[in-house]
């Protein structure tokens, strides 16, 4: 373990980031300013990517409406045998399946299978909760009623530690879409509150979709994020109307996109127009049912109403029927709410929008329709006729051939996605050993463009992410192609400018007692080939291009053996530079 040593001085600093960087392959992209003077970054990975690419309420509820999506049966996708495994695919896949490849966990996938891996993850018990060990961290305490710290600390401690690696990376890939974010709450115990929300993310990562609507539902931090809670029903005499954000992004992000979609996720069209999901009228209609619905209790002075399900103030409450999306319920309360969940539940949207949001979140920006169509076929049916099973889809897009097939991968122009700058963060974490003896995990708030990552886990500022799934970044060579990046979205000159510094910063020397132990890699620091063949396949699954991987060795080789910290120095500068490359910044 590192002491308050820093791997690369001030002066190591100006020469690595305006001299190596900059050498690292770009393939001749054009970059003018900052960029040009400090690595190119943005400018290199979006050439990387365009040439690789619940309880009852009263009354009785009637339900009248469309037919449930007929269930087809399930296009088995192969599993790969340990036969065809190797470190490298090991490692790539586990780029997929976690927040970073550990050497430790290249080599459970090598002795397991992936399948193996898989099965085994699921099959860990879910860890302390983020809610539970805030509490029992302090945070609940009255004097930290605005510290938002100890949700940071949480999270960082579950997604570079945590035993339950996919869990943890299936939570965040939730998180991304079904969005709620600490920095748009305007509500006390904001960080509890968040705690509250993500627990419920990851206790239902591995459950059914349909729970995980249902907890989402009831959850106060969603009600108040999405400003559903104390909502109304009509009021004829004063023209009020229910609050109808929920409503609308329940259906728009979390479950069927404002497109009708083919099941391999296509857009549906009549006449070459876009057919739309919804109209404004079943926006209104859904928003009826959400009334009456209001936190567990009045008392502001603990986190504890947070945590509870919302419950039905049935003065407010909606009974009368809402049509919407072909279907009706009546009757209110949360027999209602239930059955309009059961409505979007069966519409045959949801099941390539989900299917699609998770293999972009996990596996590649632009999967093929068959791709998006086989992951669908498991969301309606897990094989056993149960619909929405999240194990059956989370099988589904990392057991895919086009997810597993690394070659074909490679080879393709649409393959890949840009590495957001939180998994980047946690990569390299996860790699290095990073650990916190004291628990205080004090990586706090990445948010900032021009400091840290421009990104930070449950820190949204709105609804909508900070990735969006459709976006392409206008007048680059990808909106030519037509594909998407949803990643590039948080992509600038300042925030990858910023993100070299930040990491340069972790790399050297970490923050509070939150540091890497560096010692397996300074045992082979007196070979450049060799230590950075193991940071190219722990880091970068072994997708560095030879001449990367030549411009890393000579900026190792240019610091002595004979130098004062060499083995240190050369360690980091093999490290920052992987993690500043395009060819890593771009996972095929």
């Amino acid at each position: 373990m590192l002491g308050d040593e820093t791997i690369i001085d001030t002066a190591d600093r100006t020469r690595i980031s305006e001299q190596t960087v900059q050498a690292l392959p770009v393939d001749a992209v054009p970059a003018t300013g900052l960029a040009a003077r400090h690595g190119v970054i943005a400018a290199a990975a979006l050439l990387a990517a365009c040439d690789s690419g619940g309880g009852t309420g009263p009354g009785t509820v009637t339900v009248a409406g469309p037919n449930p999506t007929p269930t087809p049966t399930p296009t088995p996708s192969p599993t790969p045998t340990v036969a065809a495994l190797n470190a490298r695919s090991a490692s790539r896949f586990l780029a997929q399946a976690t927040m970073g490849a550990t050497r430790t966990g290249i080599d459970s996938v090598l002795n397991t299978g992936i399948a193996g891996w898989i099965e085994a993850q699921f099959a860990i018990p879910r860890q302390t909760g983020h809610w539970d060990w805030m509490v029992a961290n302090g945070y609940a305490e009255s004097n930290k009623v605005n510290v938002q710290s100890g949700y940071d600390a949480s999270v960082w401690r579950q997604v570079i530690a945590g035993p339950d690696a996919l869990r943890q990376r299936v939570t965040v890939a939730l998180l991304d879409y079904l969005v709620v974010g600490m920095n748009a709450l305007t509500i006390d115990w904001r960080a509890l509150s968040m705690a509250a929300y993500t627990d419920i993310l990851a206790d239902n990562a591995f459950g059914n979709y349909r729970d995980l609507l249902g907890a989402i539902a009831r959850n106060a931090t969603m009600g108040v994020f999405l400003t559903f809670v104390n909502s109304k029903k009509a009021n004829p005499s004063t023209g009020s109307l229910p609050d109808e954000n929920f409503a609308r992004e329940l259906m728009q992000l979390f479950t069927l996109g404002v497109s009708q979609l083919e099941q391999d996720g296509t857009v549906r069209t009549s006449n070459g127009q876009v057919l739309e999901t919804y109209t404004l009228d079943d926006v209104s209609q859904l928003a009826r049912v959400f009334t009456g619905l209001q936190l567990a209790t009045s008392d502001r002075t603990t986190a504890d109403r947070m945590r509870q399900p919302l419950i039905l103030n049935d003065a407010n409450n909606e009974t009368g029927s809402a049509t919407f999306l072909g279907g009706t319920v009546s009757g209110g309360g949360w027999a209602a709410v239930d059955a309009a969940l059961d409505i979007i539940f069966r519409h045959p949207n949801i099941a390539p929008f989900v299917s699609k949001q998770l293999i972009q979140r996990m596996v590649t920006s632009n999967p093929s329709p068959a791709y998006v169509g086989r992951v669908a076929a498991a969301f309606a049916n897990n094989g056993s006729g149960v619909r929405g099973d999240m194990k059956a889809i989370i099988r589904a897009v990392l057991l895919d051939p086009e997810a597993r097939d690394e070659a074909a991968a490679l080879a393709s122009p649409t393959a890949g996605r840009l590495r957001e700058p939180v998994l980047r963060l946690t990569n390299w974490a996860r790699a290095f050993g990073v650990t916190s003896p004291s628990d205080a995990w004090a990586i706090g708030d990445t948010t900032s463009t021009t400091t840290r990552l421009g990104q930070g886990i449950g820190r949204a500022s709105s609804v909508f992410g900070f990735v969006r799934p459709g976006f392409s970044p206008p007048g680059t060579p990808l909106v030519q192609a037509g594909l998407t990046a949803p990643e590039f979205l948080m992509a600038s000159e300042q925030t990858n400018i910023a993100y070299i510094n930040y990491m340069q910063s972790l790399v050297g020397g970490g923050t509070g007692d939150t540091k890497a132990d560096y010692a397996p890699m300074m045992a082979l620091a007196s070979d450049s080939a060799e230590l950075v063949d193991e940071v190219n396949l722990i880091l970068a699954a072994g997708q560095l291009r030879a001449s990367t991987v030549a411009t890393i060795r000579t900026a190792v080789d240019s610091i002595p053996l004979t130098a004062n910290n060499a083995t240190l120095n050369r360690t980091g500068v093999a490290i920052l530079l992987t993690l500043a490359s395009p060819d890593y910044l771009v996972l095929k």
